[in-house]
């Protein structure tokens, strides 16, 4: 019976072992996690999202305070066309957050960065440029272009002396999405090193609309692996969604894919960035408690978890500070959303926004709890303590399970003691 330690994920000559974790923003998917994937030898993920914020906690920088003081006299204004990032202060955003990780890598594993297009911060392609040279600038190991189609992403990036050095990837979710990026980049020469299938079970945002139940992820993964023999590429696929167990694991290396990316039960890690009654949350939450909706101001339907504060909640939108979701125009369907309700509501008192949520400020305080479709088995994966709660377990625990389980079986921590 074979585990996943009986594969191996292969870029030119270097080995891995095939699982990689996924990028989770907004530092879920801590500095600290993806170093500890590296350091046994598998591939970890961080995010640049919200970098400004993530380098103010890690570094005690004062982009997002300076940025607040900046614009602040246009906090009660609706129009948030005039915010603007400052390029410079992303781009060293960008390098602390992940220069200071890759100066701590250990092992034979490699550390990559999460990029969302959807970012789109009131400049979509000067913003998207920098972060993606910055990130190379400061030695990234690989970047994963996520969270859009990325048709222009590697032409922003071509002039850069490590394109072709840094391994560079991309999710999607369909074969059509695969063959539009393909002809899109064509003219560079340059194939992504390795492409992320994201099935329909995923945590977070879905690259799929709310018939997302109609698909499975063993079936797109089919599709591709027959589109790129038929095309004779060599591209590393990595399966990804719903792969709670080793097991799920093997399955799809079995089939086709050269290494897994996982996510949902790294979330309850020590090593990860929600708070520790966050993760208590996801413990507890049962199938029912797991819902898709379109809360997100970025189109794609989002899997959380339906007691999330973020559902409902009427914040003034905090572009001042954040201003992530805004698109070229200044626009973003939260703040569309929210006037709506000022319009109802003069007042802003008590004010509940259904439609969308703003998600820059929620996902920075951990209140947007979103989710993988196994998050109700997490509590399956460890002790239930005298006091009630459930004890997390450490990243290398979680990974090493991954990595030499059968039979679907999940092994249990050593039982903390007082």
């Amino acid at each position: 019976m074979k585990r996943v330690d009986d594969f191996r994920l292969k870029f030119g000559k270097k080995e891995l072992v095939p699982i990689m974790i996924g990028g989770m923003g907004v530092d879920i998917s801590t500095a600290q996690l993806a170093l500890e994937a590296a350091r046994l030898g598998g591939i970890g993920h961080i995010s640049d999202a919200l970098v400004h914020d993530v380098s103010d906690r890690r570094f005690d920088t004062e982009f997002v305070k300076g940025k607040t003081k900046f614009y602040k006299s246009n906090i009660n204004n609706s129009d948030k066309s005039s915010i603007q990032f400052d390029l410079g202060q992303l781009a060293e955003a960008t390098k602390l957050h992940v220069g200071k990780t890759m100066e701590s890598k250990q092992g034979d594993g490699l550390v990559f960065v999460n990029v969302m297009e959807k970012l789109t911060m009131n400049s979509p392609r000067d913003t998207l440029q920098v972060r993606l040279n910055s990130a190379l600038d400061a030695g990234i190991d690989g970047i994963t272009l996520s969270a859009g189609l990325h048709l222009g992403s590697f032409g922003l990036m071509a002039d850069h002396a490590r394109f072709r050095d840094a391994k560079l990837g991309i999710i999607v979710s369909s074969v059509r999405a695969l063959q539009l990026f393909l002809r899109k980049t064509a003219r560079l020469q340059r194939l992504p090193d390795y492409v992320i299938v994201e099935g329909p079970l995923a945590g977070g945002h879905l690259g799929f609309g709310m018939d997302w139940e109609k698909y499975d992820l063993a079936t797109i993964m089919a599709e591709i692996v027959a589109f790129l023999k038929a095309e004779q590429l060599d591209i590393p696929l990595i399966a990804a969604g719903g792969i709670f167990t080793g097991s799920d694991a093997v399955g799809f290396l079995e089939s086709g894919a050269a290494a897994v990316q996982v996510a949902t039960r790294f979330t309850i890690a020590n090593e990860c960035g929600l708070p520790a009654k966050v993760k208590q949350e996801y413990f507890k939450a049962s199938e029912e408690d797991i819902i898709v909706n379109t809360i997100s101001p970025t189109g794609y339907p989002m899997r959380m978890l339906k007691s999330t504060p973020a559902i409902g909640s009427g914040i003034r939108p905090n572009c001042e500070a954040y201003g992530y979701l805004l698109d070229g125009n200044g626009n973003c369907a939260y703040i569309t959303a929210y006037n709506a309700q000022i319009v109802i509501h003069p007042d802003g008192k008590n004010l509940s926004v259904m439609d969308k949520t703003c998600l820059c400020t929620h996902m920075r305080n951990y209140n947007c709890w979103t989710c993988g479709s196994t998050t109700n088995r997490l509590k399956d994966t460890t002790h239930r303590l005298p006091d009630g709660t459930y004890q997390p377990v450490s990243a290398e625990h979680i990974f090493q399970d991954y990595q030499f389980s059968v039979d679907h079986q999940v092994l249990l921590p050593e039982l903390a003691t007082a």
